[in-house]
This record gives C-alpha cells, structure tokens and sequence, in this order.
C-alpha cells in the first residue's frame, strides 16, 4: 500500500507538486482546494497521463479537508501569491489567516502527519502553522532553503560555466532578502569558489539569488514561481518519506541553536520520517551568525505583528 500526500492548494505550486510526487511513483496524492473543480480537474488531468509517463501512483481532487486523514506528509502551497511591489510584510498580513484556517484542519483530519509549509513568506508561515497546529516542532518545518540553494546553484553554474550539479552549498536564514549564502562552504568539487571568483562577482550573485523570486514575480506580472518550488518541496517530501536522512536547509524552529530562540528560520537540518530529526548546528563566521540572528529577529518582529493585529 502507498504512503499518502496530500497537498493543500491546487494552485500552480501545489498542482505541480502533486504531480511530481505520482510521476516518481512516491505515494498516493489528494489535491485540495476550497475552489470547485479546479483541484478535481488539474488532478483528473494529471491522472490521464498515468499511462504515458509511467506511474500507477493515484492523485484525487477534492473540496473536502476530510479527505486528508491517513496522509503521512501534508504540503501547504495555499495562499495569495506575491505581486509585484509587494512587500513580505503585506504578504505575510494576506496569508496569516489562510494558513491558521489550514492548520486547523490539518491537525483535526491528518494529526500524525509531518506538515511541510511552502506559502510566502515562508518563515514566518511555517511559525504560524506551528503554533496553530500544537504539532511538536520536528514535526513542521518549510521549504525555502532547498530553493535557494537550487537558485543559488544555478547562478553559480553561469557565472563558472559549470554544472549546477557540481556545486556545493548552504543557504541559511529567510526564504527572501535576508537569505545567507556560505561563502565558506560554496564550492565546485571540492574547489573553494572565493579561489574562483571575486569577492565582488560572489556578492552580485547573492544578491541575483535573493531576488529570484521577485524577479520572476516582475517578469510574469501575474503569479510566481513554480517550478524550481515544486521541485524543491518534492525533494523534501521524498526524504521523508523514504527516510534517507539527508541533510538539507529547512525553515525549523529553533531553541537556542545558533544562539536562537522561538522562532522558524533556515538552517541545515537532518530529514527522515519524522520530520526534521535534527538541526544541525555548523560554525559560522561573525558575519554569517550576524546576518543569521539579523533574519531571525526580522522574522520574529514579523510574527509579533501578526499575532499584535489579530488580537486588537
């Protein structure tokens, strides 16, 4: 019997997810989604392929959270997508309330399940889910560092003329403007990338990696990103599920790691079939564990505005 996913808005993200997740043969998925129809057609649609591609794995649309019980993973992609101008605050205001009414259903319908954040802005999301949900802290944590690192990788790649597959890298803190790249430990099999590019030409493609996103944001003038998120997302889904304990850069709560505390920012962690089974704490330079502890109150201050608004 296959392990069940299910994802939690059948939008361009989630939909994309779901059906990674059968093409790989990984688990059963149930697409949900409060719109009529669109969960139950992008999932019908994807199951008619099943034949060309390959996989016997079964993906269901639905309208109703119920359909969620028995899921070992549940992925939230829901919420309003980033325009363009808009900040991660104004964001953050649009789809707090979104995800506390996830929440809630997910813990009622799918209590056992390691819930896996995807919505913007991911930080302070994932602490939401989690305060929401009473899940122990293992058991939620968000996507963003695997995308980073991916954007990073790629960036890297053109610049060095090389394969992004040959790269080694950490992405820490937000999924955004406040994400810190390891100059330390970025190289390119095993060659330390400060010996190849300048100080000046790393810097520029960090700051191209902090605004991928935006930048697709800008240059669809209508959504955000896709592909490389569910991609990202379905790697995570599949060391869980298959317990492989690899390490990767999740958005985890922290309690006095890095000197830290109380709140959901990327860090490198373990992934298995719990969740996260542990956070990995690396030695940093002053400045990286400066920018780290910079993120992390950013996104607290975020978090403290939220639950501030909610309860005037």
């Amino acid at each position: 019997m296959k392990s069940k996913v299910a994802v939690i808005g059948a939008g361009f993200v989630g939909a994309m997810v779901g059906q990674r997740i059968v093409e790989k043969n990984m688990a059963d998925v149930v697409l949900v989604d409060v719109a009529e129809g669109i969960p139950q057609g992008k999932a019908l649609d994807i199951a008619q392929s099943a034949a060309v591609e390959g996989f016997d794995a079964r993906i269901e649309g639905t309208n109703d959270f119920s359909e969620i019980q028995d899921s070992s993973i549940v992925v939230v992609t829901a919420g309003f997508p980033r325009a363009p101008g808009m900040t991660r605050e104004d964001l953050a205001r649009k789809n707090a309330d979104v995800i506390t009414s996830v929440t809630r259903n997910i813990a009622r319908f799918a209590p056992d399940a390691v819930m896996i954040v995807v919505t913007n802005p991911l930080d302070v999301m994932t602490h939401v889910a989690w305060k929401q949900s009473g899940f122990p802290p293992e058991r939620v944590f968000g996507m963003g560092g695997v995308l980073d690192e991916a954007r990073f990788k790629y960036f890297l790649s053109r610049a060095l003329n090389v394969s992004p597959r040959d790269i080694e890298t950490l992405v820490l803190g937000s999924h955004g403007e406040t994400m810190v790249p390891l100059a330390s430990r970025t190289t390119v099999k095993g060659t330390p990338v400060s010996t190849i590019l300048s100080k000046e030409d790393f810097r520029l493609i960090v700051e191209k990696t902090r605004q991928g996103g935006a930048e697709i944001v800008n240059l669809l003038k209508s959504g955000s990103a896709w592909h490389a998120p569910s991609a990202a997302v379905t790697a995570m889904v599949e060391a869980v599920l298959g317990d492989t304990r690899r390490m990767m850069s999740a958005a985890a709560y922290l309690d006095g790691h890095y000197g830290i505390r109380n709140i959901h920012i990327g860090v490198p962690v373990i992934v298995g079939a719990g969740g996260i089974e542990e956070v990995c704490e690396l030695t940093l330079d002053d400045d990286e564990a400066a920018e780290l502890r910079e993120a992390a109150d950013t996104a607290r201050e975020m978090v403290k505005q939220l639950e501030t608004a909610s309860n005037a």
